[in-house]
């Protein structure tokens, strides 16, 4: 086999042309992708990077000069044909499932988007990775997986449990049982980063051999798992195997000894329905309280009083957004280079009556309990009646947040849509973003209702870019007007060595598409400097004023000094 140089020269592969563009190209995994593969006309690898070792078995040098279909598990050969027909067509194609072929061991199957580009020579560019959405045997969509576990992700396990109630009207038995690791962080720092991915990959077997058809387990957190099972579910058994697990991975031989709490799922236990909100109350306390195992310890006997505290927050936030009585904030978008505000998001701000929770925790909580749609609605409305109250022909324009469980719901379009009808002048002052608080699962659905939006004059902006496992994914399919860059991705870019050039690069892309980029969280004049260098056109943080009910504060608290030294040392 010729060495890989010839094989690239033979292949027509003009680095010094290719590189500004593979430079975009790359960057997409600083945000997405496990493995990156690009291909000439023909559909032959001509370059790859990445987990290349780690998913295929072969190195870089050994995949270039092979099709594609090489590359692939035999099943799905014909399907990655067809991907490649659909982006000759369309110039690309939206994520899918597909598996690898990989001699050394079994890969699950990976989430695949991909572009082909025709001013460069029609080449296609692939960007897989071992998390996303995964498809059912009936192409059902189906949860994200963990990437470390194989487990589903923590959402699901309320579904998991939602699903089993037909079979419980039939007299089966079925349980759902909450498991912790104290300890877990300790150990982590005893092991290998190799050591600690195979221990957790090896965690996740067991739990999913203990769940329904082992597909009914889920991991809630870094130390805690949740699983949904039969009666012959047997925890000494699982304990032990943990345990042993931990012992063997454990340098000092320790281990841990996991804690479980089991609670029978009986509809009729709960009095009108309180299953869902008891159980998705407990799964969520769970998940955030700090004492894990005291918890366990209490919740069998506390499972009706959970189920009473879900209703009773369910209906304590129904209340809150009939009578209104959430407050709104705003925060401003400033023009990287002119310090001029170009708009306002609106943030939201929960009475002191919902606690200490966190504004994300109660958004979460409207999302888990069904309740979202309502509240983007309830919000939406309000910043329209703020603006009613701004001078006439003022220029001041408001972001308004959008969930992603919104956006998969066409009853929330239409509603939204009418009261925008009802509201024609927002026009041009109103926008919207849509947040990843939940993952969007009908991409084309969810471009649809951003293309309305846009049609009728409203701007969607795509927010916490760089934070989750979706942006590639949401970038090939969603057309938007802005990406809003996630703070600490921003931040990880400017300590990273290369960060800069890849970040260049993603903006690169951006401006090719004619997409406009904000950054988040640019809290000192480092952070500014960074992203003006990179070439950011907007930021957004604490160093131009915390967020406000009074917009007028703005004026004092942007500091305008910095933006004359700019243009000064411009200038200059």
């Amino acid at each position: 086999m010729r060495p890989a140089a010839a094989r690239r020269a033979h292949l027509g592969h003009p680095l010094s042309i290719m590189r500004s563009e593979r430079d975009r190209f790359v960057a997409l995994a600083f945000c997405w992708a496990d493995l990156l593969i690009e291909l000439n006309e023909h559909g032959v690898v001509i370059y790859v990077a990445g987990a290349v070792q780690a998913l295929t078995g072969l190195d870089s040098d050994a995949l270039i000069g092979h099709a594609i279909e090489d590359v692939v598990a035999p099943g799905d050969r014909q399907l990655v044909a067809k991907l490649l027909d659909i982006a000759r067509k369309r110039g690309r194609f939206e994520t899918t499932s597909m598996r690898l072929k990989n001699a050394a061991q079994a890969i699950p199957p990976m989430s695949i988007a991909g572009y082909r580009l025709d001013d460069l020579d029609g080449h296609f560019f692939l960007a897989m990775r071992r998390t996303g959405v995964l498809h059912g045997e009936n192409g059902a969509v189906m949860a994200p997986r963990d990437k470390d576990t194989g487990l589903r992700d923590g959402d699901a396990l309320v579904d998991m449990v939602m699903n089993q109630l037909a079979a419980v009207e039939k007299g089966e038995k079925r349980g759902m049982t909450l498991i912790a690791l104290p300890g877990y962080a300790d150990l982590q720092e005893r092991l290998a980063d190799t050591v600690d991915r195979q221990l957790l990959a090896a965690v996740g077997d067991c739990l999913r051999a203990s769940s329904l058809d082992g597909k009914t387990a889920a991991r809630l957190g870094s130390d805690r798992y949740g699983l949904v099972h039969g009666p012959d579910f047997d925890f000494d058994r699982l304990q032990n195997q943990v345990a042993e697990l931990t012992r063997d991975a454990d340098p000092s031989s320790l281990g841990l000894s996991p804690e479980a709490a089991t609670v029978e799922i009986d509809e009729n236990a709960m009095k009108g329905g309180q299953l869902t909100e008891g159980l998705t109350f407990a799964i969520n306390q769970f998940r955030t309280f700090g004492d894990a195992t005291g918890m366990l310890q209490s919740l069998p006997a506390q499972m009706s009083s959970l189920a009473r505290q879900g209703t009773e927050s369910v209906g304590a936030f129904k209340q809150l957004i009939a009578s209104g009585g959430f407050g709104t904030v705003f925060q401003p978008i400033i023009d990287a280079r002119t310090g001029a505000i170009h708009h306002y998001e609106a943030l939201t701000r929960f009475p002191d009556s919902f606690g200490a929770s966190t504004t994300f925790e109660q958004i979460t909580f409207a999302e888990r309990s069904g309740l979202i749609i309502d509240f983007d609605l309830a919000m939406a409305q309000k910043v329209i009646t703020w603006l009613r109250t701004t001078p006439l022909n003022s220029s001041i324009s408001v972001a308004v947040n959008i969930s992603g469980h919104s956006v998969d719901s066409p009853a929330y379009l239409a509603r939204l849509s009418s009261i925008l009808e009802d509201n024609p002048w927002t026009r041009g002052q109103l926008m919207f973003e849509i947040t990843e608080s939940a993952r969007m699962q009908n991409l084309s659905g969810a471009d649809s209702f951003i293309q309305h939006l846009r049609r009728q004059g409203y701007p969607v902006c795509l927010d916490d870019f760089g934070a989750g496992a979706a942006n590639f994914e949401y970038l090939a399919s969603l057309d938007v007007d802005i990406v809003k860059l996630d703070g600490d991705a921003v931040r990880g870019a400017q300590k990273a060595h290369k960060g800069k050039a890849f970040l260049r690069a993603f903006l690169g892309l951006c401006r090719e598409l004619g997409v406009v980029t904000v950054a988040e969280m640019i809290d000192d004049e480092a952070g500014l400097d960074f992203v003006r260098e990179c070439g950011i056109h907007y930021v957004q943080g604490y160093l131009f004023g915390r967020p406000s009910e009074d917009i007028r504060v703005f004026k004092k608290t942007v500091p305008a000094e910095l933006f004359r030294r700019k243009t000064t040392r411009r200038t200059a």
